[in-house]
Parts: structure tokens; sequence; C-alpha cells
């Protein structure tokens, strides 16, 4: 993933800054308690593809 545009990317939702998980291949908004999922180095940054984050899950 390009650290370049991890820098400009914020959640398509809130507007809120992103956290990057490498392992995951997900984008995570804390805010809205989303993961975007990251398919062949593309960021899927829609509301309807992004997984819900459990209760139980930590973000880092």
């Amino acid at each position: 993933m390009d650290s370049r545009l991890l820098d400009i990317l914020v959640c398509p939702i809130c507007k809120g800054p992103l956290i990057y998980r490498k392992q995951e291949r997900e984008l995570v908004c804390r805010a809205d308690r989303l993961a975007f999922p990251i398919r062949e180095d593309i960021p899927v940054m829609l509301e309807d593809q992004a997984r819900t984050l459990a209760v139980t899950e930590e973000v880092e």
C-alpha cells in the first residue's frame, strides 16, 4: 500500500483518520467502527463493502 495514499485517505462517512492494518488488509475508522477492505492494493472505500468491527475487537 502506497504510504502517500494512506496520508490522504479519510473515512468516506465521517472524514476522520483511518488506521492501516497490514495483516488484515484493511483500513479502520475508529469513530464509525468500520473496516474498509483493501483488494489488490486498492482500498474499497464503500460503506456497503465495509465490515463492522465487533464490540470486543481492539482498534490499535
